[in-house]
C-alpha cells in the first residue's frame, strides 16, 4: 500500500469532512491507467488541501477523501462527472478530527500467496460479549454502519463499558474478518470497509463514554502503523485511550522504517507503539517488525524510554515483545496507557 502520512496530533485542529464511496469500472483499466489517474488526481486534490486514498480490485474502485467541506465539494463533484465509472455509492459521510493520510494514493493489492493461519489455542471460557461476535463480522462486511452502531449503542446500554466493548466484541471482530477474508469469503475492499467502520464505531464508543474531565498525564507517545501495514483499526483507536487519559499523542502511517525513525526523532517521546493488523496473522512481517523497533531506538537513544508492538500476532500470543526486540506486547487495547506508564516509570527499557 502506497500510502505516505505524516504525523498528525489526536484531537488538536478544526474538524474536516471525511468521504468514503465505491464504484465499479466501465472499462478495465491497464496499470499505465491507473497511474495517469492517480498522478491527475494527486494534482488537484494537493491544491485543494484534500487527501485519502484509492484502492483499485478486480473492477472495483473505493476512495476515501479527507479535507475542508467545501474542497470535498469540488472533488465529489468530479467524481460524479467521470466517466470511467459507474454504480457509485458513498458508503461513509461523517466529520472527523484528523487526517489518516497525507496523500490521496493508490493500493494495488496482490493476494498473499501461503500465509499460515495461527493455531487457536485458549482455555479460558468465551466473553460474554463472544455471542455478539459472528453478527458484528457480517453486519461491518455488509458495511451497514447504522446497524453497527446501533448494536454497539445497545450493547452499551446494557452497561458495558467502552474498554469491553472494544477488547472483547471491536478487536475478536476484526481478527474473525481477517479470517473471512483468508477463506476467500469477502474481498479486501470488503476488509477494508468493514475495518473503517469499525475504527468508526469505536471511536464513538470511546467518545460517548467520556463523560468526565480528561486526566492530565506528563507522558507522550506516538502511535504508528508498522511501515508498510495498510490496517489502521487498533493504531487508531488506541489514540483514543491514551488521550482520554491526558497522553499528548501523535499519529503516524509510514511506508518505511526510515520515515518512522524520521517521526521517532522528530518529537521527544516518552513511548512509541508499532501496530501490525489486527485482522491478519502477518507473521511473515516479524521480521521487518523487529527491524522498525530497533531503528526506532536508534533514532531517540536520549529519550525514548518504551517501545510497545501491537497485532493479532501478539493477541493470539503467537509472538511475544522479546522476539522483536520490544518492551510491550499489548494483547488487548484495554489498560495499555495505564502499563506504558508504569513501564515509563520504572524507566525500564527492556522486560
Amino acid at each position: 500500500m502506497h500510502v505516505h502520512t505524516e504525523s498528525v496530533v489526536a484531537g488538536v485542529g478544526a474538524w474536516i469532512g471525511c468521504l468514503t464511496y465505491q464504484s465499479r469500472a466501465v472499462s478495465r483499466p491497464s496499470e499505465t491507467d491507473l497511474k495517469q489517474m492517480v498522478a491527475r488526481a494527486q494534482q488537484r486534490n494537493r491544491s485543494l488541501g484534500v487527501t485519502g486514498m484509492l484502492l483499485y480490485d478486480n473492477g472495483r474502485f473505493l476512495q476515501t477523501l479527507e479535507g475542508p467541506p467545501e474542497a470535498l465539494e469540488v472533488v465529489w463533484a468530479s467524481i460524479l462527472r467521470d466517466q470511467r465509472h459507474s454504480d457509485i455509492e458513498i458508503l461513509t459521510d461523517h466529520m472527523v478530527s484528523s487526517r489518516l493520510f497525507s496523500n490521496w494514493d493508490l493500493l494495488l493489492y496482490s493476494r498473499e500467496q501461503g500465509l499460515a493461519r495461527p493455531s487457536r489455542s485458549s482455555d479460558l471460557a468465551p466473553h460474554a460479549l463472544a455471542h455478539y461476535v459472528p453478527g458484528l463480522v457480517q453486519i461491518a462486511l455488509e458495511a451497514d454502519d447504522t446497524r453497527i452502531n446501533a448494536l454497539l449503542a445497545s450493547i452499551a446500554e446494557q452497561g458495558w463499558s467502552a474498554d469491553d466493548i472494544v477488547a472483547h466484541l471491536i478487536e475478536p471482530v476484526a481478527r474473525a474478518m481477517g479470517d473471512a477474508w483468508l477463506a476467500d469469503r469477502c474481498s479486501e475492499i470488503d476488509l477494508t470497509i468493514g475495518l473503517s467502520m469499525l475504527q468508526l464505531a469505536g471511536h464513538a464508543v470511546r467518545t460517548h463514554a467520556c463523560t468526565s474531565t480528561l486526566r492530565r498525564s506528563r507522558y507522550s507517545i506516538l502511535l504508528a502503523t508498522a511501515p508498510g501495514e495498510p490496517h489502521m483499526l487498533g493504531t487508531t483507536m488506541l489514540a483514543d485511550q491514551f488521550t482520554d487519559a491526558g497522553w499528548r499523542v501523535e499519529m503516524a502511517f509510514p511506508q518505511t522504517k526510515e520515515a518512522l525513525a524520521n517521526q521517532v526523532a522528530a518529537q521527544d517521546h516518552d513511548a512509541v507503539d508499532i501496530g501490525l493488523s489486527d485482522a491478519l496473522p502477518r507473521q511473515r512481517a516479524l521480521t521487518r517488525l523487529r527491524e522498525a523497533v530497533e531503528i526506532s531506538r536508534k533514532a531517540a537513544p536520549g529519550h525514548l524510554v518504551v517501545v510497545s508492538v501491537g497485532g493479532r500476532l501478539f493477541a493470539e500470543a503467537t509472538a511475544t515483545a522479546a522476539s522483536v526486540g520490544a518492551d510491550h506486547a499489548r494483547r488487548s487495547l484495554d489498560g495499555t496507557s495505564a502499563r506504558l506508564a508504569q513501564l515509563i516509570r520504572q524507566g525500564r527499557t527492556i522486560q
